[in-house]
């Protein structure tokens, strides 16, 4: 198993640097060539960059253990790098949609060569790097590769750009493309935002009913009449936390009780860390 993560985190890192050097060289392509379409592919490569980079980091973190300070760990850290990526994609949308409706307005040459020229190295690049994500078991690395395979859908933007240009003079197809890549970006970064402030909340995670576990602990464990105080949250998108209160019948032996609810939050709901207080008579937090 640690031979798999070793070499998940290499691959992470790996497919990082490579996303995060072209980013750079596009950025200053596109500066260069005065592409915002260009600009706009780099802003989304960040977006990758930025999910390939947190995927990085949260399998580094994954091997740190709790302390008296971080009783949890650290793990929340990737979700507040989230929170900040997605925050910092909204002032590059609305920066990219300025521009945008500025050019149509009053339209801007643009050097198409060097544009298509970058457009083509990055969708090799992004091919390559998918390839070397793409088959991995670790869901971390599957959720990163998807990413890059959305990015590709901007170096094709690119090309088109540049290819409309040279062929037809057609200056406004940088700017439209660029649109459409700020609406790829604005549901990515909804996203992002979404599910970050959403764990960092301590909402309930997505598609985990409260009711339903109720009524399968008590259908499933032997003794239990009823459970309340059910408080179930996020320390990151896979990384559940429950707390509950249960009243069982007389004559229930607590340690069976408490395994067995245990079992069924682990096996039926992925819930691995749960704290489970076990009363027979009134609850005394009523």
């Amino acid at each position: 198993m640690t031979g798999y993560v070793d070499r998940d985190e290499r691959l992470l890192r790996s497919a990082f640097c490579i996303i995060v050097l072209f980013m750079l060289a596009e950025a200053v392509g596109g500066l260069i060539a005065n592409s915002l379409t260009l600009i706009a592919d780099a802003a989304h490569m960040l977006l990758d960059a930025s999910a390939l980079g947190i995927a990085w980091f949260a399998s580094r973190l994954s091997r740190r253990d709790a302390n008296e300070r971080m009783s949890y760990g650290y793990h929340r850290s990737q979700v507040l790098a989230a929170l900040v990526n997605g925050l910092t994609l909204v002032f590059l949308i609305a920066w990219i949609l300025f521009e945008a409706v500025s050019r149509l307005r009053a339209a801007e040459p643009m050097l198409p060569a060097p544009v298509l020229v970058i457009g083509i190295l990055g969708l090799a690049i992004n091919i390559v790097v998918y390839r070397m994500l793409h088959g991995s078991q670790n869901l971390n690395v599957r959720s990163a590769a998807l990413h890059v395979l959305g990015d590709l859908l901007g170096s094709v933007a690119a090309i088109a750009a540049a290819v409309l240009v040279l062929l037809f003079d057609w200056v406004y197809a940088d700017p439209l493309l660029a649109v459409g890549i700020a609406a790829i970006l604005s549901r990515g970064a909804w996203r992002v935002l979404r599910e970050s402030s959403h764990i960092l909340l301590q909402g309930a995670p997505t598609g985990l009913s409260v009711e339903e576990i109720r009524t399968t602990l008590v259908a499933r464990v032997t003794g239990l009449r009823d459970i309340h105080r059910v408080h179930v949250w996020s320390l990151t998108s896979d990384r559940l936390v429950l707390t509950l209160h249960g009243r069982i019948v007389d004559g229930t032996d607590q340690q069976t009780a408490m395994a067995h609810i245990k079992s069924v939050l682990r096996d039926s709901f992925g819930v691995d860390h749960s704290t489970i207080q076990l009363e027979r008579d009134v609850c005394p937090d009523n």
